[in-house]
């Protein structure tokens, strides 16, 4: 993945900036228009794609996770796409050619873009829940599923 720059937020530790940080998450969930107001008073619609990364920021520092940024292309050579889901370069080619991932090839060198890869990772995820799930079904009928709560 082409990366071009790349910053990695810590969570806080001084409890009056965890406060704030609080005060943060209750403020992003509300709904209506996000805005942001500089401190002269001029304000901005924010888009939504930097308000969903606002959220998750929040969210994740709120946590106690740190976060990391890090731009990337939109079109992928296949290394950075197999890298992106965790698998072989070989494994994600035979994802290509079986039409599991839809790619490009401009030239010699096939481009995947990084929107598809998201997707067949978030519907590989959702079949592996929807399969646990299943699965945890089965156990519980045969009686094997011992529930403590």
């Amino acid at each position: 993945m082409t990366i071009t720059a790349e910053r990695t937020v810590l969570p806080p530790d001084d409890p009056a900036d965890h406060k704030q940080l609080a005060q943060l998450a209750v403020l992003v969930a509300e709904d209506g228009e996000p805005v942001l107001v500089s401190s002269s008073g001029q304000s901005i619609k924010l888009p939504p794609a930097v308000y969903e990364v606002l959220m998750q920021t929040v969210a994740a520092l709120h946590a106690g996770r740190a976060v990391t940024v890090a731009p990337s292309a939109r079109r992928l050579t296949t290394q950075d796409a197999a890298n992106l889901l965790g698998i072989s370069r070989p494994t994600l080619i035979g994802l290509l050619d079986a039409g599991r991932i839809p790619f490009e090839q401009p030239g010699r060198h096939r481009r995947v873009r990084i929107e598809d890869v998201i997707a067949y990772r978030d519907r590989r995820r959702k079949q592996r829940r929807e399969a646990l799930q299943e699965l945890i079904r089965e156990t519980e009928d045969l009686g094997l599923y011992d529930d403590n709560d």
